[in-house]
């Protein structure tokens, strides 16, 4: 079963406008297993966009496997230390709410209940302030649900690799229309 039967390569760079940038990473297959997700192009996080959009895919599989997602969760966050109150923050935003991570893939909106599009693309972006602070990237992803993007900081590490920092990603959005009592 596919993460996301259960629901109702980096890819170009578009131009760049004042400064800002904005990567669509597109994941042609989904992993079912943690070595599948270090396999992927995107797991070498070697740019803050594939950091990101590797942790949209991480926590996506939080509903279905928890251990699986928190094991991703700790692969992209690198040698950070993930305190007790980060995995119950994390556990408590899905207790009502398992389509917010969803909701940052293309095409995934509270019409189609957060069903996102094929292939499988998180659009990241950076803007004039991103890199305001030496060796840390803050990184905005676009949720079909939220009327302003939400954000990742990441933090380079002596290795190269850029690692999730912080995540602000869990937040409220539009609930999914099956679930709305509004038309």
């Amino acid at each position: 079963m596919g993460l996301f039967d259960n629901i109702g390569k980096p890819a170009a760079s578009q131009p760049a406008h004042g400064g800002n940038k904005s990567v669509d990473v597109v994941f042609s297959t989904l992993p079912d297993t943690l070595e599948q997700f270090k396999a992927l192009p995107q797991a070498a996080l070697s740019t803050p966009f594939d950091t990101a959009a590797m942790t949209v895919l991480a926590l996506c599989f939080y509903p279905q496997d928890p251990e699986l997602s928190m094991e991703m969760f700790r692969f992209v966050s690198g040698p950070r230390n993930i305190n007790p109150a980060e995995y119950s923050f994390i556990k408590d935003r899905f207790r009502d709410a398992d389509y917010v991570p969803r909701s940052y893939f293309k095409g995934a909106v509270p019409a189609n209940d957060y069903k996102p599009s094929e292939p499988y693309t998180v659009t990241v972006s950076e803007n004039l302030y991103s890199y305001e602070n030496e060796g840390y990237a803050k990184m905005f992803l676009t949720s079909g649900g939220a009327d302003s993007p939400r954000f990742v900081m990441l933090r380079k590490a002596k290795d190269d690799k850029w690692y999730l920092w912080e995540q602000f990603i869990l937040v409220g959005i539009r609930e999914p229309s099956s679930s709305s009592p509004w038309a």
